[in-house]
Formats: structure tokens, sequence, C-alpha cells
């Protein structure tokens, strides 16, 4: 991809303008580039309509004023006060006076809400991801996945006197040369209560070339700092304050128990979960998300994850950006689509596997290779 001069323009002054901050002083440069900052773009809405001066304004007929987005079908449900003063989603119990509780596995953590279903969560969840600049790329309530389009956070381009001056003008030439994107997986568990884990890719714009006026898209580690910091955002939208919020976090609960690697006869290899069908079932959605494998579809009932493997930069091309008016890429056979099959054997005992269209065990080499990444991410 060719930058333009203006781009390349803007970003040599930039880097100058950065070079003078550094002088200025680091504390300053820290504070912009602290890992709690986000500032995803957000599309404005127009300002009110005014009445005129010489107009009076006509009062609105309560009838024809529409209700809010986030009110559900018959009524959103009334929020439950806590003892400490909240109007939380979830439903306060001994065990989670707040509501809902943190669980993690290794460095990965999910937010349990007491007393709300999927359904009743779903609004709400397609709000907090607009509110933070997002928008929505998947929007399935009947497999439970949420993912948003590439965003690129702008609080990672330094503020700098060039950029609040000039920048003014041509604020589209500043890029932080990054883009993430999130996937939300909203489960039902017993008990009456949902489990919402949130899962970070991250693309990283790197310069090529000799005179470094070409560019490519790479992947990015997954980011567990930002994945908490959603996490925190989201109990916020649900009733908690920032302080609750980040105790939750730190008081995160265990929730990991070993995967053992059983090998048949025939070569193909499974995996055995020492835990009920429902938390197996959390965590193998977990752990594919850990991957390069996408989950396209899920079927709890039949224990199956439709998953394929994610090239994240073609992805890229394709649909964010400006992929979506210039990318002529050739078009690329569709992924072969793996089934993970998640079965119980016991109380206490969950089989994982990748089994072909008849429901057995597939042992081609993709197939035992993702058997292999699983049992990585479960242990």
């Amino acid at each position: 991809m060719k930058r333009s001069a203006l781009s390349l323009h803007a970003t040599r002054m930039a880097a100058l303008a950065l070079g003078l901050a550094t002088l200025a002083g680091c504390d300053t440069l820290n504070d912009w580039f602290a890992s709690d900052r986000v500032n995803y773009k957000v599309a404005g809405s127009a300002p009110p309509l005014a009445v005129p001066s010489d107009l009076q304004a006509t009062p609105t007929d309560q009838r024809y004023i529409a209700p809010p987005a986030t009110l559900a079908l018959g009524g959103a449900t009334p929020r439950n006060m806590t003892a400490a003063g909240n109007a939380s989603e979830g439903k306060p119990t001994t065990q989670d006076p707040l509501g809902m509780h943190i669980e993690r596995d290794g460095d990965h953590r999910w937010l349990v809400v007491d007393g709300r279903s999927p359904e009743q969560l779903w609004p709400l969840l397609q709000d907090f991801w607009k509110e933070n600049g997002f928008a929505l790329k998947s929007d399935a309530p009947a497999t439970g996945i949420m993912t948003t389009d590439w965003a690129e956070n702008r609080a990672n381009i330094p503020d700098d006197w060039f950029r609040r001056t000039v920048g003014k003008v041509i604020d589209f030439a500043y890029s932080s040369g990054t883009r993430d994107s999130f996937r939300t997986l909203v489960s039902r568990m017993p008990g009456d209560t949902t489990d919402i884990s949130i899962t970070h890719s991250a693309m990283e714009e790197m310069m090529t070339g000799q005179d470094k006026t070409s560019s490519r898209w790479v992947e990015r580690p997954r980011d567990p700092a930002l994945e908490a910091l959603f996490l925190a955002k989201l109990m916020q939208k649900f009733g908690l304050t920032d302080a609750q919020s980040k105790q939750l976090l730190t008081d995160a609960r265990p929730a990991t128990q070993p995967a053992k690697v059983v090998d048949a006869s025939d070569g193909g290899a499974t995996l055995d979960l020492p835990e009920s069908f429902d938390r197996a079932w959390l965590r193998v959605g977990l752990a594919l998300d850990r991957t390069n494998f996408t989950v396209d579809n899920r079927d709890r009932t039949k224990g199956i994850y439709y998953v394929r493997y994610a090239d994240s930069m073609e992805e890229l091309k394709k649909e964010g950006l400006f992929g979506k008016l210039f990318y002529s890429g050739p078009s690329k056979k569709p992924a072969h689509e793996f089934l993970v099959n998640v079965r119980s054997k016991g109380d206490a005992l969950t089989q994982v596997a990748v089994v072909d269209a008849n429901g057995q065990v597939d042992t081609s080499s993709d197939a035992q290779r993702l058997v292999s990444l699983l049992h990585a991410q479960l242990n």
C-alpha cells in the first residue's frame, strides 16, 4: 500500500513533534501512552434541530416518542439494588453481593452475571460496543457470538502541538498503525447465570521497502490487559463503580483443571477435561478464541463448535479501513471448517475431539494440530 505524499509529510512532522516532546519530558508521553487509555473512533450524531426564535415549538405528543434503544420487548428488566447502593444488572447473592463476579483461566478472564439470561443482556452488549466506538461485524444472539469490526485506538496517537493545530484540518492523515477487534462470547450457564468473555485480536502496520513507502499488516499478540479493561468498563455499564469493577478483577476466582491427551489406536487424539460439560463447554470456547481459529457458529445442544482457520490480514484488507472500497485481491477458497465436539462422559468428565461430518474422530494432520493447540491453551 503506497502512502500519499500528504500522509508521509504528516507522519514525518508528527515524528519531529514527538522528538521535541520527548526532549520536553518523558512523563507527559507516558501519560499519553498509558495502557488503560482507550479512545476508539466513534461516529458522531447530528445536533438536535433548533426552533427559529420567531416560531413556537409545538408540544410533542408522548404517543410518538420512540422508546429507548435498550428497551426490550415488553419493557426492560428492572435492575437490582445491592447493599452497597448499586443499581446492578446482576441479582445479588450471598456469594456475589454485587450480582456478578470474575473468573479466570490463566490470563483469560470472564464475567459471570447472576440472575440474568443472555437474551436480557444482549441489547446492553450491543449498546456497550457502539458506545465504545465499534461497529458490529457479527451479531448472532442465537449462537451467543458478537464480533466487532477493526477499529483504531486514537489514544495511541500523541497529542502533540502539530496535531493540535494543523492536525485539526488533516487529522485523517494521522494513524497509530494499529487496529483492534474484539469477540464477545455469551454463554447460558446453570443456576440462572450468564458468562461473558471478551477476546482481543490485533494487527499492526509495518513499513517495508528500502524507502519505507510501502507497508503490510501483521498480527500482534492479544492484550489480556486490554481485555480486562473492557470487562471493567462492561461491569460499569452493568451498574458497578470503577473501584468495584477493578476489585472484582483483582479477586478473580480460578477455574482451571488440566486437560489430558488420550491417544486412540487409529492415531486420532482426544482430550479429557475433569469437569462438567457446562464448564468444559465454556473453556473450550475461550481456548479457541486464543488460537488462530475463529468460531463461526456453535450448537450447545450438539456440543459442536464450527471453526475455521482465521487469516486476520485478509479480513483486515476486506473489512476494515478502505478495504470495502479499494481491496480487489483474488478471492481465496473458503477455509476448511473443523468440528470441535465437546461431549459429556460423566458428571465430572468431558471429552473434547475434532470430528468429521459423521461424528468420527478426525485423524488428519490439521485436525490433530488443532487438538494440540487446544491442549496447550487448556493447560
